[in-house]
């Protein structure tokens, strides 16, 4: 953990009057999903932030699965893991706040290599990320002479720099498409593998890593879900195993199924994901009734209002990548981000 004192001075968090006021606002817009008992421990905080932020020249970008505090209160962009990426390559600030996971951090770093980029909680991280290392791709690509290797955006910056192309739930048949082989690797999600094996011709090589968020959900469990609740439209993340998706009504990911919703509007909709994500789209959908099997990701919930103004206010947790491991790394992502 690296620490750099300054001048900053912790700013007053009382609930006054004033405060209540000047936030009212923003709570009517989140009323339904966060309890009237926990406002007033968000609201200094929020506003605290917003301030700090203009202040250094910060943007913050958070993910679809954090809170609703954090998403709604103090995110200047949201969104997946693709537009994420994006975003923060075209993001016109000094610092970068990433309320996300590290591998998310890495990724800001790597297409802002010249800006600074925190991460609240060095603890967040992905289960995913770490079920693969550099070693383990040099494997695959010794035991499958010539194949490409793709690898899904979850992972950190030292196995993007072994791999070819980079790739997201949102575009992955896409970029297995571009490579114009008849055989990928697709690391490391094993079900995404074999969720995009089964929408292109292409044969694709699967490695055993999996998201211990989705790959909880059972085909079984959605089918109580649909017995319980009438009219029940279920949509699911291609992390999920394939004979979930095969129960679901459309499959894609947190980008898609949030624009899945917004379009169809269902009566009853179970978003098959992290549990957040529901909380937040509820939020600009108030016809739409969420069940919510609520599956949490642990590496995502480490990050608060209040690690995120540490950061702010000392320079807290700023992410690195070797310059080596950056290069290849940097090109890996790039190539991902010029298929369309």
């Amino acid at each position: 953990m690296t620490i750099v004192q300054t001048t900053r001075l912790q700013p007053d968090l009382a609930y006054t009057p004033q405060i209540a006021a000047e936030m009212a606002p923003l709570y009517e817009k989140v009323r339904s999903v966060i309890a009237p008992m926990e406002w007033p421990i968000y609201a200094p905080l929020i506003r605290a932030i917003n301030q700090l932020k203009k202040e250094r020249g910060a943007v913050i970008l958070a993910h679809n699965y954090q809170t609703p505090e954090i998403f709604h209160g103090v995110a200047d962009i949201v969104g997946d893991s693709l537009q994420l990426a994006r975003e923060a390559g075209k993001a016109d600030a000094n610092i970068i706040v990433q309320c996300g996971v590290h591998f998310m951090a890495e990724t800001s770093k790597l297409l802002n290599p010249e800006k600074t980029v925190l991460i609240p909680d060095l603890g967040a991280g992905c289960s995913l990320a770490e079920s693969i290392t550099p070693a383990d791709v040099r494997a695959l690509r010794r035991q499958y002479p010539g194949v490409p290797v793709v690898t899904y955006v979850n992972t950190s910056a030292a196995v993007k720099a072994e791999c070819d192309i980079c790739c997201t739930s949102s575009n992955a048949v896409k970029v297995v498409e571009s490579l114009g082989s008849e055989r990928v690797i697709l690391v490391p999600d094993e079900f995404l593998a074999q969720n995009v094996n089964a929408m292109t011709d292409v044969e694709v090589i699967a490695f055993s890593g999996r998201c211990e968020v989705h790959e909880r959900f059972s085909a079984k469990e959605i089918r109580d879900y649909r017995t319980g609740f009438d009219g029940l439209k279920v949509i699911a993340h291609p992390e999920c195993p394939p004979e979930v998706l095969a129960e679901a009504d459309f499959a894609g990911s947190t980008a898609g199924m949030i624009a899945w919703v917004k379009e169809h509007q269902p009566e009853k909709v179970m978003m098959v994901t992290e549990c957040s994500m529901s909380d937040n789209v509820a939020v600009e959908n108030p016809n739409v009734e969420f069940i919510r099997p609520c599956n949490l990701c642990p590496h995502m919930k480490k990050i608060s209002l209040q690690n995120i103004l540490d950061a702010l206010l000392f320079d807290q947790h700023e992410v690195l990548i070797d310059p080596q491991i950056a290069a290849p790394a940097r090109r890996a992502v790039e190539r991902m981000m010029a298929v369309r």
